[in-house]
């Protein structure tokens, strides 16, 4: 009888104790999703907020991140820094907040800043850069094509796919995009193609941008994707296959082994097949002139193809913003854009998401951003545009 007391004082405390802990480790996973709920729910609520109804709340941000004159001024060769100024890249508020501070907020028009009125014909051209999320845009284009009656067409999947043309490759180009039926929207790899040199219509430019460091990293691991050789096999049989070694290759490696395909030389000319370093290049257009890498002529050149051609420039890692201003700017095609996205687009599986890219440290990523100097102001531009546009359509009519 004893024994059988002190057994039972031997197994009520690790039941006990059990209990405790079933109890401690259910509450912990209730927080977390309770967490987890509530962090979605206040990102939806922020990327929803219209920044006119806060605008008198709004404080005094820096603009640091939206002046093109600062952008580029006292460059630190600390990694740290660099990192910081990387992510001082404005936001909406950050924008509002510099045009205000600068006087500028009230002589935004939205008529200044819609290159769609200048276009000669309802033709949508979307120039795509590569690995910016324009897959799961063009699915957004071909459903919208039949909310918005208009026909979609895409350019055929090719073996090497050469994105800058020769100026009689470019007249080809351009007189079969106004050979289409009107309205239509038109899908291509390819760089930015003056259709009035060749005393054609201007069509209705429009593209999409991506941070450009993330871009390359996404990029590096699309093609060496299992996926991707099996697609790229299916439709062309005798492709070879590539060496292994380099499949197996991680960015970091090869980013810090130097490696050829990851030194990213200032002004250097690279001409090879599939060389997607140069976002600025799908803006700059076909000249020789766009060629070197992180130019400051190049990226001129971009910046003002943007501004003066195109209707508009979406990003990637803001699509709220991005879909809006389509819908504002460009309604014959965009009509109903955000609706479509969220309710039907991004109900379906990401398109070319690549569950084989792992991670990539912020050592790294730092140490790319330090060549890509120009690449990066084009994209702070390309956002502080974006989010021009749309400021400009929150303010009453003058």
């Amino acid at each position: 009888m004893d024994y059988l007391l002190r057994y039972r004082r031997m197994t009520v405390p690790k039941r006990y104790a059990e209990l405790v802990a079933l109890i401690a480790i259910s509450c912990t996973l209730f927080l977390f999703l309770h967490t987890q709920s509530l962090t979605s729910r206040l990102r939806e609520m922020e990327d929803r907020l219209q920044p006119p109804s806060s605008l008198s709340a709004a404080s005094g941000l820096s603009g640091n991140s939206i002046s093109q004159v600062s952008a580029g001024a006292n460059q630190s060769n600390h990694p740290h820094d660099h990192l910081h100024h990387h992510e001082l890249i404005g936001n909406l508020h950050h924008t509002y907040n510099y045009l205000k501070s600068t006087g500028q907020m009230h002589s935004l028009k939205a008529t200044e800043l819609n290159n769609t009125r200048r276009s000669e014909i309802p033709i949508i051209f979307f120039n795509r850069v590569p690995k910016v999320g324009s897959q799961t845009f063009m699915e957004l284009l071909r459903r919208l094509a039949v909310r918005n009656d208009y026909t979609f067409h895409r350019d055929v999947v090719q073996r090497l796919e050469v994105i800058r043309l020769s100026p009689e490759r470019q007249q080809e180009l351009a007189e079969m995009v106004m050979d289409l039926p009107v309205p239509s929207v038109y899908v291509k790899h390819v760089c930015y193609t003056n259709f009035t040199r060749f005393g054609l219509p201007m069509p209705i430019y429009v593209n999409m941008v991506r941070d450009p460091v993330e871009r390359i990293i996404s990029w590096y691991y699309y093609v060496r994707a299992p996926w991707y050789y099996v697609e790229r096999k299916q439709a062309f049989p005798d492709l070879p296959l590539p060496d292994p070694r380099w499949l197996k290759k991680d960015f970091e490696t090869c980013v810090l082994q130097g490696d050829p395909e990851c030194t990213y030389s200032q002004n250097a000319v690279h001409e090879g097949i599939g060389d997607h370093r140069r976002q600025t290049l799908f803006f700059c257009g076909h000249g020789e002139d766009c060629l070197p890498f992180n130019s400051a002529g190049a990226l001129e050149r971009a910046k003002y193809a943007v501004e003066s051609q195109y209707a508009v420039v979406g990003v990637l890692e803001d699509l709220n913003t991005t879909l809006t201003v389509l819908e504002k700017y460009v309604p014959r095609f965009f009509s109903g854009a955000s609706s479509v996205y969220f309710n039907e687009v991004n109900m379906l599986q990401k398109i070319n998401k690549n569950s084989f890219k792992p991670p990539v440290s912020e050592e790294i990523k730092d140490l790319v951003r330090r060549n890509f100097t120009k690449e990066i102001e084009f994209y702070q531009f390309c956002k502080q545009r974006l989010y021009k546009q749309y400021l400009a359509t929150q303010l009453p009519l003058k």
